[in-house]
Protein backbone atom coordinates (compact mmCIF):
# COMPACT_ATOMS: atom_id res chain seq x y z
CA UNK A 1 0.00 0.00 0.00
CA UNK A 2 1.08 3.55 -0.68
CA UNK A 3 -0.21 6.89 0.58
CA UNK A 4 -1.27 9.44 -2.06
CA UNK A 5 -2.96 12.84 -2.04
CA UNK A 6 -5.06 14.26 -4.90
CA UNK A 7 -4.20 17.75 -6.16
CA UNK A 8 -5.85 19.88 -8.84
CA UNK A 9 -4.06 22.76 -10.59
CA UNK A 10 -6.99 24.34 -12.40
CA UNK A 11 -10.65 24.81 -11.64
CA UNK A 12 -12.48 21.67 -12.86
CA UNK A 13 -9.10 20.33 -13.99
CA UNK A 14 -7.82 16.78 -13.85
CA UNK A 15 -6.80 15.44 -10.43
CA UNK A 16 -3.18 14.31 -10.11
CA UNK A 17 -1.82 12.19 -7.29
CA UNK A 18 1.35 12.81 -5.31
CA UNK A 19 3.23 11.44 -2.33
CA UNK A 20 2.15 13.64 0.64
CA UNK A 21 5.67 13.24 2.03
CA UNK A 22 4.41 13.14 5.61
CA UNK A 23 2.85 16.62 5.35
CA UNK A 24 -0.55 17.18 6.98
CA UNK A 25 -2.84 18.10 4.07
CA UNK A 26 -6.61 18.57 4.00
CA UNK A 27 -9.07 19.31 1.16
CA UNK A 28 -9.19 23.04 0.50
CA UNK A 29 -5.54 23.56 1.44
CA UNK A 30 -2.88 24.50 -1.11
CA UNK A 31 0.47 22.85 -1.69
CA UNK A 32 3.66 23.19 -3.71
CA UNK A 33 4.44 20.01 -5.63
CA UNK A 34 7.08 18.78 -8.02
CA UNK A 35 5.84 18.15 -11.58
CA UNK A 36 7.38 17.55 -14.99
CA UNK A 37 7.07 21.31 -15.57
CA UNK A 38 8.86 22.17 -12.33
CA UNK A 39 7.32 23.41 -9.10
CA UNK A 40 3.57 24.00 -9.27
CA UNK A 41 0.90 25.43 -6.95
CA UNK A 42 -2.21 23.29 -6.54
CA UNK A 43 -5.28 22.75 -4.38
CA UNK A 44 -5.73 19.60 -2.32
CA UNK A 45 -9.03 17.99 -3.35
CA UNK A 46 -8.51 14.40 -2.15
CA UNK A 47 -7.09 13.96 1.33
CA UNK A 48 -4.22 11.47 1.85
CA UNK A 49 -5.38 7.87 1.49
CA UNK A 50 -3.92 4.39 1.13
CA UNK A 51 -4.06 2.74 -2.30
CA UNK A 52 -2.61 -0.55 -3.62
CA UNK A 53 0.86 -0.28 -5.14
CA UNK A 54 -0.38 -1.52 -8.53
CA UNK A 55 -2.79 1.44 -8.81
CA UNK A 56 0.00 4.01 -8.42
CA UNK A 57 1.47 5.47 -11.61
CA UNK A 58 5.23 5.60 -11.14
CA UNK A 59 7.25 7.62 -10.57
CA UNK A 60 5.11 9.21 -7.85
CA UNK A 61 6.39 12.74 -7.26
CA UNK A 62 6.35 14.30 -3.82
CA UNK A 63 4.63 17.27 -2.24
CA UNK A 64 7.36 19.81 -1.44
CA UNK A 65 5.50 21.79 1.21
CA UNK A 66 2.17 23.26 2.20
CA UNK A 67 1.69 26.63 0.50
CA UNK A 68 2.42 29.70 2.61
CA UNK A 69 1.48 33.38 2.29
CA UNK A 70 4.43 34.12 0.01
CA UNK A 71 3.37 31.34 -2.36
CA UNK A 72 -0.18 32.69 -2.51
CA UNK A 73 1.16 36.17 -3.19
CA UNK A 74 3.28 34.83 -6.04
CA UNK A 75 0.24 33.16 -7.59
CA UNK A 76 -1.63 36.48 -7.50
CA UNK A 77 1.35 38.18 -9.13
CA UNK A 78 1.44 35.46 -11.78
CA UNK A 79 -2.24 36.10 -12.57
CA UNK A 80 -1.50 39.79 -13.07
CA UNK A 81 1.43 38.97 -15.35
CA UNK A 82 -0.75 36.56 -17.34
CA UNK A 83 -3.17 39.38 -18.16
CA UNK A 84 -0.30 41.53 -19.38
CA UNK A 85 1.16 38.66 -21.42
CA UNK A 86 -2.26 38.04 -23.01
CA UNK A 87 -2.47 41.61 -24.33
CA UNK A 88 1.12 41.56 -25.59
CA UNK A 89 0.60 38.24 -27.38
CA UNK A 90 -2.54 39.56 -29.09
CA UNK A 91 -0.51 42.46 -30.48
CA UNK A 92 2.22 40.11 -31.70
CA UNK A 93 -0.28 37.77 -33.36
CA UNK A 94 -1.81 40.70 -35.24
CA UNK A 95 1.63 42.00 -36.21
CA UNK A 96 2.60 38.61 -37.66
CA UNK A 97 -0.77 38.25 -39.41
CA UNK A 98 -1.43 34.77 -38.01
CA UNK A 99 -4.84 33.09 -38.33
CA UNK A 100 -5.17 32.00 -34.70
CA UNK A 101 -7.34 32.86 -31.70
CA UNK A 102 -5.59 33.33 -28.36
CA UNK A 103 -7.62 31.67 -25.59
CA UNK A 104 -5.56 31.78 -22.41
CA UNK A 105 -2.10 32.39 -20.95
CA UNK A 106 -0.53 30.50 -18.08
CA UNK A 107 2.65 31.15 -16.12
CA UNK A 108 4.23 28.18 -14.35
CA UNK A 109 4.53 28.78 -10.60
CA UNK A 110 8.27 29.50 -10.75
CA UNK A 111 7.81 31.62 -13.92
CA UNK A 112 10.25 29.44 -15.83
CA UNK A 113 7.79 29.06 -18.70
CA UNK A 114 4.78 30.83 -20.22
CA UNK A 115 2.18 28.74 -22.03
CA UNK A 116 -0.09 30.39 -24.61
CA UNK A 117 -3.23 28.41 -25.52
CA UNK A 118 -4.85 29.08 -28.88
CA UNK A 119 -7.31 27.68 -31.40
CA UNK A 120 -6.96 27.65 -35.17
CA UNK A 121 -8.68 26.00 -38.13
CA UNK A 122 -5.46 24.33 -39.25
CA UNK A 123 -1.76 24.22 -38.57
CA UNK A 124 -0.08 27.54 -37.82
CA UNK A 125 3.59 28.36 -38.36
CA UNK A 126 4.24 30.31 -35.18
CA UNK A 127 8.03 29.96 -35.04
CA UNK A 128 8.66 33.67 -35.57
CA UNK A 129 5.99 34.51 -33.00
CA UNK A 130 7.72 32.32 -30.41
CA UNK A 131 11.04 34.09 -31.05
CA UNK A 132 9.34 37.46 -30.73
CA UNK A 133 7.65 36.53 -27.45
CA UNK A 134 10.86 35.03 -26.05
CA UNK A 135 12.68 38.29 -26.72
CA UNK A 136 9.99 40.18 -24.78
CA UNK A 137 9.56 37.90 -21.76
CA UNK A 138 13.08 36.46 -21.55
CA UNK A 139 11.85 33.00 -20.58
CA UNK A 140 10.76 29.75 -22.21
CA UNK A 141 7.69 30.08 -24.43
CA UNK A 142 5.24 27.35 -25.38
CA UNK A 143 2.34 27.76 -27.80
CA UNK A 144 -0.24 25.00 -27.44
CA UNK A 145 -3.10 24.50 -29.89
CA UNK A 146 -6.31 23.26 -28.24
CA UNK A 147 -9.73 22.11 -29.45
CA UNK A 148 -13.08 23.84 -29.15
CA UNK A 149 -14.13 21.76 -26.12
CA UNK A 150 -10.98 22.79 -24.25
CA UNK A 151 -11.65 26.39 -25.24
CA UNK A 152 -15.15 26.27 -23.74
CA UNK A 153 -13.73 24.67 -20.59
CA UNK A 154 -11.22 27.50 -20.15
CA UNK A 155 -13.49 30.43 -21.03
CA UNK A 156 -16.76 29.18 -19.55
CA UNK A 157 -20.24 30.38 -20.42
CA UNK A 158 -23.93 29.61 -19.95
CA UNK A 159 -25.44 26.44 -21.35
CA UNK A 160 -28.97 26.03 -22.80
CA UNK A 161 -30.08 24.87 -19.33
CA UNK A 162 -29.27 28.32 -17.94
CA UNK A 163 -26.39 27.09 -15.78
CA UNK A 164 -22.63 27.65 -16.08
CA UNK A 165 -21.04 25.09 -18.41
CA UNK A 166 -20.37 21.73 -16.72
CA UNK A 167 -16.89 21.50 -18.23
CA UNK A 168 -16.01 24.83 -16.64
CA UNK A 169 -17.37 24.02 -13.19
CA UNK A 170 -16.80 20.36 -12.31
CA UNK A 171 -15.96 18.04 -15.23
CA UNK A 172 -12.34 17.02 -14.75
CA UNK A 173 -12.05 15.14 -18.03
CA UNK A 174 -14.06 14.87 -21.24
CA UNK A 175 -15.76 11.53 -21.87
CA UNK A 176 -16.69 10.16 -25.31
CA UNK A 177 -20.14 11.26 -26.50
CA UNK A 178 -21.98 9.85 -29.53
CA UNK A 179 -25.12 10.65 -31.48
CA UNK A 180 -26.47 7.26 -30.37
CA UNK A 181 -26.86 8.64 -26.84
CA UNK A 182 -29.27 11.26 -28.16
CA UNK A 183 -31.18 8.59 -30.12
CA UNK A 184 -31.47 6.32 -27.07
CA UNK A 185 -32.95 9.22 -25.08
CA UNK A 186 -35.48 10.01 -27.85
CA UNK A 187 -34.09 13.52 -28.24
CA UNK A 188 -34.36 15.68 -31.32
CA UNK A 189 -31.41 15.11 -33.61
CA UNK A 190 -31.42 18.76 -34.62
CA UNK A 191 -27.77 19.86 -34.14
CA UNK A 192 -28.87 23.15 -32.57
CA UNK A 193 -30.80 21.23 -29.90
CA UNK A 194 -28.12 18.76 -28.84
CA UNK A 195 -24.95 20.83 -29.31
CA UNK A 196 -23.26 22.78 -26.53
CA UNK A 197 -21.60 26.18 -26.55
CA UNK A 198 -18.51 24.60 -28.10
CA UNK A 199 -20.51 23.34 -31.08
CA UNK A 200 -19.97 19.68 -30.18
CA UNK A 201 -22.48 17.23 -28.69
CA UNK A 202 -23.47 18.31 -25.16
CA UNK A 203 -21.59 16.60 -22.34
CA UNK A 204 -24.86 16.12 -20.43
CA UNK A 205 -25.97 13.52 -23.01
CA UNK A 206 -23.58 11.25 -21.16
CA UNK A 207 -25.18 11.72 -17.75
CA UNK A 208 -28.29 9.56 -18.35
CA UNK A 209 -26.77 7.25 -20.96
CA UNK A 210 -25.96 4.49 -18.46
CA UNK A 211 -29.50 4.66 -17.01
CA UNK A 212 -31.01 4.25 -20.48
CA UNK A 213 -28.66 1.33 -21.21
CA UNK A 214 -29.69 -0.37 -17.96
CA UNK A 215 -33.40 0.23 -18.57
CA UNK A 216 -33.16 -1.17 -22.09
CA UNK A 217 -31.28 -4.30 -20.97
CA UNK A 218 -33.84 -4.92 -18.19
CA UNK A 219 -36.68 -4.49 -20.67
CA UNK A 220 -35.04 -6.97 -23.05
CA UNK A 221 -34.69 -9.50 -20.22
CA UNK A 222 -38.38 -9.09 -19.34
CA UNK A 223 -39.32 -9.57 -22.99
CA UNK A 224 -37.29 -12.79 -23.08
CA UNK A 225 -39.07 -14.07 -19.97
CA UNK A 226 -42.49 -13.20 -21.39
CA UNK A 227 -41.63 -14.84 -24.69
CA UNK A 228 -40.63 -18.10 -22.98
CA UNK A 229 -43.85 -18.14 -20.92
CA UNK A 230 -45.92 -17.47 -24.00
CA UNK A 231 -44.26 -20.38 -25.80
CA UNK A 232 -45.02 -22.72 -22.90
CA UNK A 233 -48.67 -21.62 -22.92
CA UNK A 234 -48.88 -22.30 -26.64
CA UNK A 235 -47.44 -25.78 -26.18
CA UNK A 236 -50.00 -26.52 -23.46
CA UNK A 237 -52.82 -25.41 -25.76
CA UNK A 238 -51.53 -27.66 -28.52
CA UNK A 239 -51.44 -30.64 -26.15
CA UNK A 240 -55.06 -30.00 -25.10
CA UNK A 241 -56.19 -29.77 -28.68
Amino acid sequence: MQTVVGIRFKKAGKIYYFDPNGIDLRPGCFAIVETSRGLEFGEVVVMPKEVPDEEVVQPLKKVIRAANCDDCQQILENRRKEEEAFDICLEKIEAHGLEMKLVDVEYTFDRSKIIFYFTADGRVDFRELVKDLASVFRTRIELRQIGVRDEAKMIGGIGPCGRVLCCHTFLGEFEPISIRMAKDQNLSLNPSKISGACGRLMCCLRYESDAYELARSEAEEEMEIITEEDLEDLEDLEDLS
